[in-house]
């Protein structure tokens, strides 16, 4: 049947019933905040810490970010550099750890650990080895005096006359 041949009765009924839920939706978008626009970090401002990982999830109430699954991790400001299985960023707490084969490299210095906690305030690892294992650090230590003698050996002595 035509729209004109409708009775005037179903047109306003029509009417009524595709006009009630065009005013829900807009009085839902109006009552609901709006995201904020979100400022970018430079990341030639130091302050950007930068994760890649095969999935990562961030929880507003929490404060904590997960980054599973190869992660890598960059924070120019401190010069570390990092590895691991997983990575948890506590914003609140201001603590980073890095769990499963960790692997971390910070101005020539390195650590190996199952579990690193970085506290960024304090500028302080604390590594924790897997079970009947160690934690390995290297560290590059400034000598004013360099000797090439190693370990358990004597110095040359001087030729004889």
């Amino acid at each position: 049947m035509p729209a004109a041949r409708l009775p005037e009765f179903w047109l306003r009924r029509l009417g009524i019933v595709l006009t009630v839920p065009a005013a829900l939706i807009i009085s839902a978008i109006a009552l609901f905040p709006q995201p904020q626009s979100a400022k970018a970090q430079n990341p030639g401002d130091g302050r950007a810490l930068t994760v890649r990982a095969d999935i990562q999830e961030a929880n507003q109430q929490t404060g904590v970010v997960t980054a599973r699954g190869n992660v890598q991790l960059f924070y120019p400001a401190r010069q570390i550099q990092a590895t691991a299985a997983q990575a948890q960023y506590f914003t609140k707490e201001r603590r980073i750890v890095l769990t499963g084969n960790v692997y971390i490299l910070q101005q020539g210095n390195s650590i190996r650990g199952e579990q690193v906690v970085y506290l960024i305030d304090e500028g302080r690892f604390i590594a924790q080895p897997q079970p009947n294992r160690q934690v390995e650090s290297i560290y590059i230590i400034s000598d004013p005096n360099p000797s090439t003698q190693l370990p358990g050996t004597s110095a040359p002595r001087p030729p004889q006359r």
